[in-house]
C-alpha cells in the first residue's frame, strides 16, 4: 500500500480532478437497458434498468464515475415520474426493474418524497423494484416507499471493502458497521438486500486485492445480504487516473474477477455476480477475452462453476503482485 496518500483524499481533491459533466435531459433518464439475470427462485428472467437523471450523489467517493450524468442542482419535481414513464414506454413488459440514480434513491434532494405514489403507481406491474443506496441513507423512508409498493422491493448498497483502511481512503464516509447496522435494519423489516463489492481499490496489490474482495463477500452475507456483486475497479474519473499514474492503483487482472467470482459462487451462502460491462480492460490477452467474457456471464446465470477457459495467459496471470 501506498504512503499516506491521505492528503489527497477528500471532496475538495476528487471534485478538482474532474472532467466535465456529459450533457443531461432531467425529463428523460440518460439510461436505460434490458439484461438477463438468475433471480432467487433460479430462474434466468430479463430485468430492466431505468438510469435515472437527477442531482448528483452527496458523497463523492475516490472512485464513482456516476456523477458524468448528473445535474448539479435537483430536478424538477415530477421529473423522476416522467423519466421512468419515458422508459417504461420504450422498453418490453418484464417482470423485474432497476431504478439505479447515480447515487441513493432515498436521498430526498434526488428523488423526492412526494414522488414515491406516482412511481409505486408506475411499477405496480412488475415482481421487484431494486434502487441503490448509500448504506448511511438507510432509514424509514425505505418503509415509506415499500408501503406504497405492489412489488417486492430490494436495496443495493455499497459495501466496496471491508479493508477499514482502504474504505477510509475512498471517502465513502461510513464504515463496515454502518453497512452492517443497515443490512440489519432492512433485514428487520422485511426488505431483501445485496452489496457491491470492489475488486483491486487503489492501494492494493493483485493479490491483496482478490484476498480482500473475498473478504467483503464474507461480511456482506454474515451481514445478512442475499446477493453480491463484484465490481472491478475502473480508471476514468480524473482521481483514478491521477492515482494510477502515481503508481497507486492498477486495473484489476479478469483472471482475478473469475477466481473471486469463483470463490463467491462455491459458499452457496447466496448469488455472487460478476459486473461484466466492458471486461476487455482488463484483459492483456485477445486470444481468450471473448472465452473469458462467456464464462464470467454463464456463471452469473448458472451459479456454478464453469470450465476454465485454458490460454497461455494463465500462467502469466499467476506472476501478478
Amino acid at each position: 500500500m501506498s504512503e499516506d496518500p491521505e492528503f489527497l483524499i477528500n471532496d475538495q481533491w476528487i471534485v478538482s480532478n474532474r472532467g466535465s459533466k456529459n450533457p443531461v435531459d432531467p425529463q428523460k433518464p440518460y439510461a436505460w437497458l434490458i439484461e438477463k439475470e438468475r433471480t432467487i427462485s433460479g430462474e434466468i428472467e430479463n430485468t430492466a434498468i431505468i438510469f435515472l437523471t437527477n442531482r448528483e450523489c452527496p458523497f463523492h467517493c475516490l472512485m464513482c464515475d456516476l456523477w458524468k450524468n448528473t445535474t448539479d442542482e435537483s430536478v424538477a419535481l415530477g421529473a423522476i415520474p416522467n423519466q421512468i414513464e419515458w422508459a417504461l414506454e420504450q422498453m418490453p413488459d418484464v417482470k423485474h426493474l432497476k431504478l439505479y440514480n447515480s447515487g441513493s434513491f432515498f436521498d430526498g434532494r434526488a428523488i423526492p418524497q412526494k414522488n414515491y405514489k406516482k412511481i409505486a403507481s408506475l411499477i405496480k406491474n412488475f415482481e421487484t423494484v431494486i434502487v441503490e443506496s448509500h448504506p448511511k441513507l438507510i432509514n424509514e423512508k425505505c418503509l415509506d416507499f415499500r408501503d406504497m409498493l405492489k412489488p417486492e422491493l430490494q436495496v443495493a448498497l455499497g459495501l466496496e471493502t471491508v479493508h477499514p483502511e482502504i474504505l477510509r481512503k475512498l471517502n465513502k464516509q461510513m464504515t463496515s458497521d454502518d453497512f452492517k447496522n443497515s443490512v440489519s435494519y432492512l433485514t428487520h423489516h422485511g426488505i431483501r438486500s445485496r452489496a457491491f463489492i470492489l475488486l483491486r481499490p487503489p492501494f492494493l496489490s493483485e493479490s491483496d486485492g482478490i484476498y480482500w474482495a473475498e473478504q467483503s463477500i464474507n461480511f456482506a452475507f454474515r451481514a445478512g445480504v442475499e446477493c453480491c456483486i463484484v465490481i472491478p475497479v475502473r480508471a476514468g474519473n480524473g482521481a483514478m487516473d491521477f492515482l494510477m499514474k502515481k503508481g497507486d492503483f492498477n486495473l484489476p487482472d479478469i483472471h482475478s474477477l473469475e477466481t473471486v467470482l469463483e470463490y463467491g459462487i462455491s459458499l452457496n451462502a447466496g448469488r455472487v455476480f460478476a459486473d461484466v460491462w466492458d471486461l476487455s480492460q482488463f484483459s492483456s490477452c485477445n486470444k481468450c477475452i471473448d472465452q473469458r467474457t462467456i464464462r464470467l456471464i454463464d456463471m452469473n446465470l448458472s451459479q456454478g462453476i464453469a470450465t476454465p477457459v485454458e490460454c497461455s495467459c494463465n500462467h502469466n496471470s499467476a506472476t501478478i503482485g
